[in-house]
């Protein structure tokens, strides 16, 4: 998937966003005005998005990002708090009585060094949190995210005589690991500024036709668990294995038998995936270590299926460890990681209704029902810290139509999200998000 040209991405990335309105719209005043006026906007609108593209900041350093941003939200006569979660900004807009939307952006770019040969591509440097110096790209499209955001923010602004109720805008710190949403809710987002009764965001999709729509009713996005195992053994020399107890069999032996979790104790219709991303043990040819370490990701999308995927993990490596003879004081140390992100669930009532908004306002067949990510996303902690909100998350296909049509024939592989060949047709993306946040907010917020 990292392998696409780069001249095919960097060219593919400024397309036309031509985007003809046609078939019935809940709004008759809204519906081909609100495009016309993003297309009116689209330069300016661009420029801000390279902006953004190349001066990424990294999860939970995005201070520039955040106060660029707020101060286009002030201009809008929003009443704006930054600082929120650390570099999170609070836009607050009340336009009489009527329900509360939260609509949310994210900020936070990847440690990840870019090759789309972009003419404004990323050079940022930084440093992450455990001091390492990387390249640091908006890998995953938050720098989209943000330019739609600021996008709706001013359409809303400056049609409040087709709404009323309250706006909450947010723009999120640290998605990227998991932890801005919970920041911000334990920074008081929902006792210092308007309680949503609704919340609503979007993604961009690297396997969408760009400035198509896609949404999933139910779970959408899945539970994230981050799990280190130690795996002991006893040390000795290469060459008189029968010394020792080999802790680089005995964590072959799990690797395999993880394998079970998913193929053999899992129901086929709840997906679920045990991935070993890291193995490491030893130093030297002719030394076998005393211990090993591994590194998992586990996905799931129910509390209790993530609950049984952990345990199984526990059990395998502890039963593994047993067989190989492994003393008790030597058993294999499991650690959850703290930076839980959990599923994001759209309520299917709500989700089939706001997707019924989209078909009605976009052409035929530019929205439509995708399967589940088995990604992570921390939108859902919105969702989770208040069930009677109305919660949802929906994709917007990034990719240009041609590209699409040579990765069908197999002349080509797409690049995924937090590649460093992800280059978005931006100005479609922009341009189909804003205009669908919009739409969904005015339903939302509609007047009687």
């Amino acid at each position: 998937m990292r392998h696409a040209l780069t001249a095919i991405m960097a060219a593919a990335s400024l397309m036309s966003i031509a985007h003809a309105q046609t078939g019935p719209a809940p709004y008759a005043t809204a519906s081909n005005e609100i495009a016309t006026t993003i297309a009116g906007d689209m330069d300016g609108l661009m420029t801000l998005y390279r902006d953004l593209h190349a001066n990424p900041e990294l999860s939970e350093q995005e201070t520039a990002t955040a106060a660029k941003l707020a101060r286009r939200l002030r201009a809008m006569k929003f009443a704006v708090t930054e600082k929120v979660g650390g570099t999170g900004v609070v836009a607050v807009l009340k336009n009489g009585s009527g329900p509360v939307l939260l609509i949310r952006a994210d900020m936070d770019a990847l440690p990840v060094t870019e090759q789309t040969g972009l003419e404004f591509t990323s050079k940022v440097r930084a440093k992450t949190a455990d001091g390492t110096e990387t390249g640091v790209m908006h890998a995953c499209g938050h720098d989209t995210h943000m330019t739609a955001f600021i996008e709706t923010a001013k359409l809303l602004s400056s049609r409040k005589d087709e709404w009323k109720g309250t706006l909450v805008m947010i723009l999120q710190p640290a998605e990227e690991v998991g932890r801005g949403a919970r920041l911000m809710l334990e920074d008081g987002l929902y006792t210092r500024f308007p309680r949503p009764t609704h919340a609503i965001a979007f993604h961009d999709a690297a396997n969408l036709e760009a400035g198509r729509i896609g949404y999933a009713p139910g779970f959408a996005l899945a539970n994230v668990d981050s799990i280190d195992l130690l795996v002991r053994g006893t040390g000795g020399h290469g060459a008189y294995p029968q010394t020792t107890r080999d802790p680089i069999v005995l964590g072959a032996r799990i690797v395999t038998a993880l394998q079970t979790l998913v193929s053999r104790e899992q129901d086929p219709f709840d997906p679920a995936v045990v991935t070993v991303g890291s193995f490491v043990g030893g130093a030297k040819h002719n030394v076998i270590p005393d211990e090993a370490k591994m590194l998992l990701t586990v996905r799931s999308y129910s509390d209790e299926t993530r609950e049984k995927l952990i345990r199984g993990i526990e059990r395998i490596a502890r039963g593994e460890a047993i067989a190989a003879g492994v003393p008790d004081d030597r058993m294999p140390v499991m650690s959850v990681k703290d930076e839980f992100t959990p599923s994001t669930y759209n309520p299917p009532v709500f989700a089939n209704q706001m997707a019924d908004v989209l078909k009605a306002h976009f052409p035929q067949g530019t929205v439509s029902e995708t399967k589940p990510s088995m990604a992570g996303e921390d939108f859902g902690r919105y969702y989770r810290a208040d069930k009677s909100i109305n919660s949802f998350i929906f994709w917007v296909g990034g990719v240009p139509a041609e590209q699409m049509t040579r990765a069908a024939a197999g002349e080509i592989s797409l690049p995924s999200l937090h590649s460093p060949f992800w280059a978005p047709q931006a100005d479609k993306v922009i341009a189909t998000a804003s205009e669908a946040m919009t739409v969904l907010a005015m339903n939302i917020l509609k007047r009687d």
